[in-house]
């Protein structure tokens, strides 16, 4: 929620699993949530990065490897 001066002031935000779109509860301690560096041509960290989360369930099927895999790709990180 925003209040009248423009601030978030939710005391929690709940996530999204990039792989699935599903909603991370705040009670599924198997999510994880990584930063990917991007760099440039010399392998240099350009300090950008992509956040990605990956539910629980998405774990502890072993499917967010390959998840992590497409997403990369997708977004032109890994070729």
């Amino acid at each position: 929620m925003i209040n009248e001066e423009g601030v978030k002031v939710d005391l929690y935000i709940p996530r999204k699993c990039t792989a699935t779109n599903k909603l991370i509860g705040a009670k599924d301690h198997g999510s994880v949530q990584i930063n990917i560096g991007k760099v440039d041509r010399n392998g240099v960290y350009s300090g950008d990065f992509k956040t990605v989360a990956f539910c629980g369930k998405l774990r502890s099927d072993s499917q967010s490897d390959q998840a992590l895999n497409q997403i990369a790709v997708n977004e032109k990180i890994l070729k």
